[in-house]
């Protein structure tokens, strides 16, 4: 794949352990100057990894010129009385953002969570960003975020070509709340 300025080749490729300390490093880098962060998000990704949530399938890099660049993480979370998807973290380094790293990432994550048999995935983040990869309000499925968030924050993508209608308050991974177990 290129870049939509058809001029970087980027491989997303299946994350692999000797990809753990760039990953780290990309995170933390994408997550610097973001205006909703924590500082946590790198941690976050360590923490899941070691989780009963964590899918290796749907932990994806970006790689250029053997170089990581991007990462996306899907991992599992309970939505109603169903097993779906938490897209967190997507993150691109600041010299590639804007270059179509991200949705690259989060097209091929789609494309393996479908294969895989998911119906959902739910994310918080930038309705006009995310809007273009056919995120939508969750509400419109039924559910609830745990956390207090404007509603245009909280999304979700219905991976299969169904109506999918679940009533709930969506229960993340404990990982996402417990800073202190890496």
């Amino acid at each position: 794949m290129k870049d939509k300025d058809n001029n970087l080749p980027v491989l997303i490729r299946r994350e692999m352990p000797q990809d753990f300390n760039a990953v780290y490093q990309v995170v933390k880098e994408a997550f610097a100057s973001a205006e909703h962060s924590d500082g946590d998000e790198q941690d976050l990704v360590c923490r899941l990894r070691q989780s009963p949530a964590f899918i290796p399938e749907l932990s994806l890099v970006a790689e250029t010129d053997g170089n990581i660049i991007g990462f996306i993480m899907f991992t599992k979370l309970k939505a109603g009385n169903t097993v779906q998807l938490a897209l967190a973290p997507l993150a691109v380094l600041p010299s590639f953002q804007g270059k179509g790293v991200g949705g690259m990432l989060v097209q091929k994550g789609h494309q393996i969570a479908q294969r895989l048999g998911y119906e959902l995935s739910i994310l918080i983040g930038y309705p006009d960003y995310y809007t273009r990869f056919g995120y939508e309000k969750a509400t419109r499925f039924g559910l609830k975020s745990p956390f207090d968030l404007p509603e245009e924050v909280f999304m979700v993508r219905n991976l299969t070509d169904k109506p999918v209608q679940i009533n709930g308050t969506v229960e993340y991974p404990k990982e996402f709340f417990n800073k202190n177990s890496i």
